[in-house]
């Protein structure tokens, strides 16, 4: 039995975790949603996603450039697409300086989503 890859979505907004869920799972992925990057931390001890969609401005007091630069520092090397709504120039300069697989502006197109999962899983 072939499982498909797990994706990992970290957005504080509930509407946005579940859509974002939908488009990921009619694209054939495993979704695995989270409100805060303390979630997704706790999660990693089950495992690693192939893909982690991530929000910036989340509210538990570590963004998602916080996270990010966690995620790099520990090696857990897992691919990040940047998810944002805030398209500003030092948004944009920092998710350029981050090393991140890629990014995305919302609201966001489901076949730039999909193309973009699957170039940072390769």
């Amino acid at each position: 039995m072939t499982t498909s890859p797990i994706i990992a979505i970290v957005d504080d907004d509930l509407s946005v975790r579940r859509a974002l869920g939908r488009l990921i799972e009619a694209g054939g992925y495993t979704g695995q949603i989270f409100a805060s990057a303390g979630e997704f931390l706790d999660s990693l001890r089950r495992g690693r996603p192939a893909c982690l969609l991530l929000d910036i401005h989340l509210n538990d007091g570590m963004s998602g450039f916080d996270l990010q630069e966690r995620l790099v520092a520990d090696r857990v090397g897992v691919p990040v697409v940047f998810v944002t709504a805030y398209d500003d120039a030092p948004t944009r300069r920092r998710i350029e300086r981050s090393g991140a697989a890629g990014h995305l502006w919302k609201p966001v197109d489901g076949q730039a989503l999909l193309d973009a999962i699957r170039r940072a899983i390769g």
